[in-house]
């Protein structure tokens, strides 16, 4: 496993597996977290910034920038996941006031300040709705070319979450999604169709808790909260745990399997709004524009989350 550090910025809207991709992100030996933006997804932005501050507080994240970003999609209405991910968007574990603090750089400006000044050299890597990237891309177009590749969770080409049809995070922002799979920079997508092969089935929960420290503690936490929302929604036994898979692959891309797909998002379709159309058998002839997950390793995924996890300090 190559330890040459890449450097990311996460872009989230925490939400439980956000938290978990945050911890995971924060402390992996290969990857060079520059800052986490916030974006309004899975609960309003006041609510997911906190959330992200309360578990840099918990985790002992201090040197990272925590910046807000956009309170709302680009055109659609605002839609939110309570019935996941609870009324403060991250319910479950008691947190007390956080000790990290926001920056006070909108988190778009922060976005284009890091790509502006960088050698090409950072991914982006956005776990929510893609608000803040594409607003990033239009205000300030020249950082296109600076972006090394864009890791997202997000999509699926079979079945969606929120609708029929469409995954909750390009859902939530369409005309966002339509901007950043069009922006021509490389793309790997973390769709539903991958995240549903990442279950936080209890045994793993279990070894992670066992680790003992404060992050592997508050892990297991949230995964409680989290395995009985999505019970009661979609019938799971044990939850998905989506967004850690964008930074597992980061970290030791053996453990996911990748497909080129030409993939567009529906924009104009009544029972099909913000679903990603992925091109799996190349009938369009188009180029493809994207490299989707397939086939995740689940003994790999799990042991790079609880060896990534035991770094920690108890």
């Amino acid at each position: 496993m190559s330890q040459t550090k890449q450097k990311i910025i996460l872009d989230v809207d925490p939400g439980h597996d956000d938290a978990a991709a945050i911890m995971l992100a924060a402390v992996a030996p290969n990857i060079d977290l520059l800052a986490i933006t916030v974006v309004a997804g899975n609960q309003t932005l006041e609510k997911t910034s906190i959330n992200a501050l309360n578990v840099c507080s918990v985790a002992g994240i201090s040197n990272i920038p925590v910046a807000a970003g956009m309170s709302r999609p680009l055109v659609r209405e605002q839609v939110i996941a309570a019935n996941i991910h609870g009324e403060t968007g991250l319910d479950g574990p008691h947190f007390g006031e956080p000790t990290v603090k926001l920056d006070k750089r909108h988190a778009v400006d922060l976005i284009i300040e890091l790509l502006m000044r960088s050698e090409g050299d950072i991914t982006l890597v956005p776990t929510g709705p893609l608000t803040n990237i594409a607003m990033a891309i239009r205000k300030e177009p020249r950082i296109v070319p600076k972006i090394k590749q864009i890791v997202l969770m997000g999509g699926a080409y079979q079945l969606g979450n929120y609708t029929p049809a469409a995954e909750f995070n390009i859902y939530a922002d369409p005309e966002a999604a339509h901007i950043v799979f069009t922006c021509g920079r490389p793309i790997t997508m973390m769709g539903l169709d991958l995240t549903r092969q990442a279950l936080a089935r209890q045994e793993e929960v279990a070894r992670i808790r066992s680790i003992g420290n404060k992050a592997s503690i508050l892990f297991a936490e949230l995964m409680e909260f989290f395995s009985k929302t999505q019970k009661e929604v979609f019938g799971w036994d044990a939850p998905p745990l989506h967004d850690p898979t964008t930074i597992a692959w980061l970290i030791d891309p053996t453990c996911i399997e990748t497909k080129p797909m030409y993939v567009a998002i529906e924009l104009r379709g009544e029972h099909t709004y913000g679903r990603t159309v992925c091109d799996y058998y190349g009938v369009t002839g188009k180029q493809p524009n994207a490299q989707v997950a397939i086939k995740l390793n689940y003994r790999k995924f799990w042991d790079i989350m609880y060896d990534t996890y035991k770094l920690y300090e108890r």
